[in-house]
């Protein structure tokens, strides 16, 4: 999985690409706290359009980065999402856990 970061005023885009597994998923949790607890930034949105699987263990980063946002009042934003992806979240009743939209433009929009 490759990981890019990119900076708008207060958001951190965090762009995905490839799988989030159990080999690849410790990587973006590190990414994800780093952004939240470390940095402090209100916003993150994170980019699964290049995603096409995530498993458990992606599952559990991803509540990682959620329960960060929260314990630190802020956003935590998923976006791109696949309907492979849709569907580990919709088994896993988290679909409506997380803030999701369609795209980058809805995702950022205040």
């Amino acid at each position: 999985m490759k990981i890019a970061i990119r900076k708008m005023d207060q958001i951190a885009i965090v762009d995905a690409v490839g799988d989030i597994d159990y080999s690849t998923s410790p990587e973006l949790r590190k990414v994800l706290l780093r952004e939240f607890c470390e940095l402090k930034i209100p916003r993150v949105a994170l980019n699964l359009t290049g995603v096409e699987y995530v498993d458990s263990s992606g599952v559990a980063s991803l509540l990682e980065g959620l329960k960060a946002s929260r314990d630190l009042k802020s956003r935590f934003i998923l976006y791109g999402l696949n309907k492979k992806v849709t569907q580990v979240l919709q088994l896993s009743k988290l679909l409506t856990v997380f803030e999701i939209y369609e795209n980058e433009e809805q995702a950022l929009t205040p």
